[in-house]
């Protein structure tokens, strides 16, 4: 659908989603038919274009690099929805809390921000994800180290560590009912209970 996109991440090593969890993405977006979707981590704006092509939501979405902010905006244009679209060009925990302060509320959210991050993150999302909402998080694998033995090398441990603290506090919540999919780089859905 946006091959020229998907060229572009390719060719200039800029991560977008993958295809199996594309397609779970776009599945669970037609389920939930949102009105309002959060997107933490635009880069160039493919999923965020594949959210809104399946589905007639409005999109938020929060991008910290300048340079893949503006190449997100342009890839909205390009396919006539910036119309249903705001990106923030900043740090995902400020918008996250002018966010809460507005006392926004979406019906999705889709997180595939920097991975150390998700728990500090999990705290406004509850905030801003209404009741029966889902939360769909990406790469919840870390390249295979969350479910790993191994000595993790210390530039990883710290994100690693933050995301199996992420995953227990999720499937230890009250607030959501969760699953973990161990598909491509690892996938957790929860619904807003």
């Amino acid at each position: 659908m946006f091959e020229e996109i998907e060229k572009y991440a390719q060719e200039n090593f800029v991560p977008i989603i993958r295809p199996q969890t594309r397609k779970i993405l776009i599945d669970e977006i037609k389920k939930a038919s949102p009105t309002k979707i959060l997107e933490i981590g635009s880069a160039i704006g493919y999923s965020g274009l594949c959210m809104l092509v399946a589905s007639s939501a409005y999109l938020v979405t929060i991008e910290k690099d300048e340079r893949r902010a503006k190449l997100a905006k342009q890839n909205f244009e390009r396919y006539n929805l910036q119309n249903r679209v705001e990106i923030f060009n900043d740090d995902a925990l400020v918008v996250l809390n002018q966010l809460v302060a507005q006392k926004a509320q979406f019906d999705f959210v889709f997180l595939d921000g920097p991975k150390g991050q998700y728990q500090r993150y999990l705290p406004l999302i509850c905030n801003l994800l209404s009741k029966g909402g889902i939360l769909f998080a990406d790469n919840v694998s870390v390249m295979g180290l969350v479910d790993s033995n191994e000595p993790i090398k210390h530039k990883h441990r710290t994100m690693v560590v933050n995301m199996r603290n992420f995953l227990h506090e999720m499937q230890a919540s009250s607030q959501f009912e969760s699953k973990i999919l161990k598909v491509e780089d690892g996938i957790l859905i929860a619904k807003r209970i």
